[in-house]
């Protein structure tokens, strides 16, 4: 199997598999997802089998940089889903993403401080996000095409950005690999379907689980050019997965009590 069918199948696959979980368990497990690298992960594999490791290495420390910037995506439209429809919401989110792409495509702090800023300024926004008390209540049925386009939208984007590296350069590339695109379509159509608490539960789970995302991509960065591709892949992606599973039930105990 060539490389560009493997996009064509692997991406939509993960969108379709986090919507249909999302549905499943509620708007936070989506979010919680979602957190996870779906959109970034494959773009560094696939940009390690298009170019080398090297590229995807400093495509990491790009992605690593771009979680603050998925994170205040979240905290902008959650705070502005509160107050307006999705779609003055939405601008509002994608300008908070934009503006911090800007910044961190000039400031590049040594990896450790970058990290360090990273896991901090994911703490403070957590905290900073707008307190759910409403119950969720969908009010309105879901259309057949919700998933099919989710899933269309997220595998143009992959198959764009990965094609367009080269041009872009690996910094700007891991840069604009965390693009919130996940997030923003569960975050619309939570919003528009069953009211803004769900789509800023979705946020929340998202933001919470940016933890292991900078951590998998932390873990790419520093291995992949000496230990390859796939040995480094496995050991990121354990790694991610036993974090995101520590947070969700350091989650669990905390609001028992």
């Amino acid at each position: 199997m060539d490389i560009f069918t493997l996009k064509l199948i692997l991406t939509p696959t993960l969108i379709g598999l986090v919507s249909l979980a999302g549905r499943r368990w509620g708007a936070f497990i989506s979010g919680w997802l979602v957190g996870l690298p779906l959109t970034s992960g494959p773009i560094v594999f696939f940009l390690a089998a298009d170019h080398d490791t090297a590229f995807a290495a400093a495509a990491s420390l790009g992605v690593l940089s771009g979680t603050l910037s998925q994170a205040l995506f979240c905290l902008a439209y959650a705070w502005a889903c509160t107050r307006l429809p999705w779609r003055k919401a939405l601008p509002l989110g994608l300008a908070a993403f934009a503006a911090a792409t800007v910044v961190f495509n000039f400031f590049r702090p040594p990896v450790a401080w970058l990290f360090l800023l990273t896991v901090f300024g994911l703490a403070f926004i957590y905290r900073a996000m707008p307190i759910v008390k409403d119950t969720v209540v969908r009010t309105k049925p879901a259309p057949v095409w919700d998933i099919p386009a989710r899933m269309i939208v997220a595998t143009l984007f992959i198959v764009g950005l990965t094609e367009a590296a080269e041009r872009l350069g690996p910094h700007l590339t891991g840069l604009l690999s965390p693009f919130p695109l996940y997030a923003l379509i569960l975050a619309v159509f939570s919003q528009h379907f069953e009211g803004p608490p769900a789509a800023i539960r979705v946020l929340k789970g998202m933001v919470q689980g940016l933890f292991s995302f900078a951590t998998f991509f932390l873990i790419v960065a520093g291995f992949i050019e000496k230990s390859g591709l796939m040995p480094t892949l496995l050991l990121s992606v354990t790694v991610a997965l036993a974090l995101q599973g520590g947070l969700a039930w350091l989650r669990v105990r905390l609001d028992r009590k």
